[in-house]
């Protein structure tokens, strides 16, 4: 599902992905790299090479499996926080059913 946020004072406009997260799952840190979330690319970059370096990689992939359950959700709340709202009764009941709002 997906579901577009307004910011009413830029007039920014975001399209955003509600539910697990693929795109996380199979490319780690840089869907939040290309949506310009730099807070949670150092916290995933951060946590994969940590977790990484003392297991050859299978740390890595256990972190991209934790956060693509998580990612979208905490993206969205950021949004949220950051002035964006639902652009209508559709996109707010669909964060609304996923427990976003």
């Amino acid at each position: 599902m997906f579901a577009n946020l307004i910011n009413r004072h830029t007039r920014e406009v975001k399209n955003v992905k509600v539910g697990f997260s693929w795109t996380e799952f199979f490319w780690g840190f840089w869907p939040a790299a290309f949506r310009g979330d730099w807070k949670w690319f150092f916290i995933i970059i951060l946590a994969d090479i940590v977790l990484g370096v003392f297991t050859w990689g299978g740390g890595s992939l256990l972190i991209n499996f934790i956060f693509a359950f998580f990612y979208n959700k905490l993206y969205v709340k950021d949004l949220l926080n950051k002035g964006f709202e639902p652009s209508d009764n559709g996109d707010y009941n669909v964060l609304a059913s996923q427990g976003y709002i």
